[in-house]
């Protein structure tokens, strides 16, 4: 008993080292590591790689899926819609950007392999239901005084402005700042609300 919990807890210990190999790899920049990388990272051989992972995207799978449940945490809210408007753009604003910081280059790997890969498309399309369900209930004193085609186009709008994408886009391709990403999120979520 003692010898195949040992093997156990091994092979666990070994399946944690790559995908945290992986993970370390993706944070500097390598979105496509090649199983010799990982392997290497991990300080394994590459043959024993594929002890621990069917293929290539099993391993892809298994480290955003265990990045999202390091990063979960942060994408609670810390206020509610019993709070000024001003506080509560700002603190989303806030929320998110730490949020997307904390993904980083995970989230790009998740974004690029959900079209092939319906585990992350699902851990993806639920993060994103969360999120509108959130600016639903954050902002709901203003989006009742809107109809409910009006308030739909509000969430909708928010929810594009404040994604992962519109971030990664103002910070590449934009070259704006964390402080002047948030500064354009608090004007344009503001001015939204307020409609």
């Amino acid at each position: 008993m003692t010898v195949a919990d040992g093997r156990h807890a091994r092979r666990e210990r070994n399946r944690l080292a790559v995908v945290d190999a992986m993970l370390k790899l993706y944070a500097q920049g390598n979105l496509d590591p090649s199983s010799d990388q990982i392997a290497e990272r991990a300080g394994l051989s590459p043959r024993s790689l594929f002890r621990y992972f069917d293929d290539i995207d099993d391993l892809v799978r298994v480290a955003v899926t265990r990045h999202h449940e390091r990063v979960s945490p942060l994408a609670d809210l810390d206020t509610t819609a019993s709070a000024p408007l001003g506080e509560r753009v700002r603190r989303l604003v806030a929320q998110r950007m730490r949020l997307f910081d904390r993904i980083g280059s995970v989230g790009t790997v998740a974004r690029v392999r959900a079209p092939s890969q319906p585990l992350i498309a699902a851990e993806l399309a639920k993060a994103r239901k969360l999120w509108r369900q959130q600016l639903r209930q954050l902002f709901a004193p203003e989006l009742r005084t809107l109809g409910n085609s009006t308030a739909a186009h509000v969430v909708a709008s928010i929810d594009v402005l404040t994604s992962f994408e519109s971030v990664q886009l103002m910070r590449d391709d934009q070259k704006l700042s964390s402080s002047a990403i948030s500064a354009a999120l608090v004007h344009s979520v503001t001015a939204l609300v307020k409609i």
